[in-house]
């Protein structure tokens, strides 16, 4: 469909939420509520710890406010650049992102948290590399589909060339260890290229060949093994491997239709290890019950279909390279959900991941709202006369 087909300063309609002209709205709105919902569960998780730790019952509540503070000025910031500089650097931000990858895992370089080096310390705070890393591959697959885009189709050489970037990235990832994050940013990538059209019979090879080796990865080493035993069965040790996830499963189950209320949570006073990160899905499931987490859970799927409807239009406006960037961050963020719930449920092996601008955490909620901006950024230009036309004078430049 040509671009005059569909005028710029008219979008379309059906998408989901009503489309208006600047930001989107009903992403704003999402991520307005999942952002106010994760203070105040992060206040109420870590209540107890935070007073046994520092003497003040809201030490966490009130770092976590500061890092919201700071995300929406991120957020701001990535709103305010014109996606042509992503898709111009997209290369290099790749190879800067893999460069700092390789760079935490130099001995005395990277921070070590409970036998895991994920992270950079600079003192007056930690920089979690696979954070950004994540959202920097997601824009350079977007800017090769655009440019490779019939390669990707058509040639397997096309296929196997992000492949072998994102089995590099995922390999330095699985050597911090973080295999939850290379299972992100692989199922991340997958997608995307599955949205660009290669041919059904490599992308299938190639996730086979993944599944196999990610399987062999994970029995090889007796900490994922262990991880895994305990997960297909939590109840047969449930003081040792199984504690953490039997208490998930415990707060869950004890949530019953609508919860103990805000506040009332038993396992978040000292039961639940993590219970404000990774775990706090099972406090927020044991305060607000079954309804509540299908409320949850039914924003996380509205921000999916937001995320595609925004995709869907760019396509429209043959802005190839902000529906893909739209669809790479709905899937990351969606995905690492999807996880991360799937994990506090049992239904998946534990893995150190949060919830999505939920859970208690610095470079998450960050990255998680820079990535934000930048889809408010693709329905910007798809939506405004002066976003639209830079994008298209750019899409000539490209071509």
């Amino acid at each position: 469909m040509s671009s005059q087909a569909i005028r710029a300063d008219k979008p379309s309609a059906g998408a989901g939420f009503e489309l208006a002209q600047g930001y989107d709205r009903g992403i704003l709105l999402l991520y307005f509520t999942l952002i106010c919902l994760g203070l105040v569960m992060v206040a109420s998780a870590s209540i107890g710890i935070a007073d046994q730790n520092t003497g003040d019952p809201f030490f966490y509540a009130k770092r976590q406010f500061l890092r919201i503070l700071l995300s929406l000025a991120l957020l701001w910031v990535a709103c305010r650049i014109p996606l042509q500089f992503w898709n111009r650097n997209g290369m290099a931000l790749m190879l800067g992102s893999i460069i700092l990858l390789g760079f935490v895992l130099i001995p005395g370089v990277g921070h070590t948290v409970n036998g895991a080096t994920r992270w950079l310390n600079f003192g007056l705070f930690t920089f979690q590399v696979s954070e950004i890393a994540k959202l920097f591959l997601i824009i350079y697959l977007s800017g090769y589909l655009l440019r490779r885009g019939g390669e990707v189709q058509t040639n397997t050489m096309g296929f196997i060339k992000p492949m072998l970037i994102l089995a590099m990235a995922s390999s330095l990832l699985l050597l911090e260890p973080d295999f939850g994050a290379a299972a992100v940013l692989l199922m991340t990538g997958l997608g995307l290229i599955f949205l660009g059209g290669v041919r059904f019979g490599q992308f299938l090879l190639f996730v086979i060949g993944t599944l196999c080796i990610m399987g062999l990865l994970a029995v090889s080493s007796p900490y994922r093994l262990a991880r895994i035993t305990s997960f297909l069965d939590p109840w047969a040790d449930p003081f040792n491997s199984g504690f953490q996830l039997t208490q998930s499963l415990i707060a869950i189950g004890s949530g019953g239709w609508f919860g103990a209320g805000l506040g009332g949570s038993v396992q978040k006073l000292f039961y639940l290890p993590e219970a404000h990160t990774d775990f706090l899905f099972a406090i927020f499931a044991e305060e607000f019950g079954f309804v509540g987490q299908v409320c949850l859970i039914g924003m996380f799927a509205l921000f999916a279909l937001r995320c595609f409807g925004i995709a869907k239009l760019a396509l429209q406006r043959e802005q190839a390279f902000g529906a893909y960037l739209a669809y790479g961050v709905g899937l990351l963020i969606t995905l690492q959900a999807a996880i991360n719930i799937g994990v506090n449920m049992g239904a998946l092996p534990t893995k150190g991941l949060t919830l999505p601008f939920v859970s208690y955490g610095g470079n998450s909620i960050l990255s998680m709202s820079f990535a934000v901006g930048l889809v408010l950024r693709v329905y910007f230009e798809c939506t405004t006369t002066s976003g639209a036309g830079t994008a298209r004078r750019h899409a000539r430049v490209v071509a």
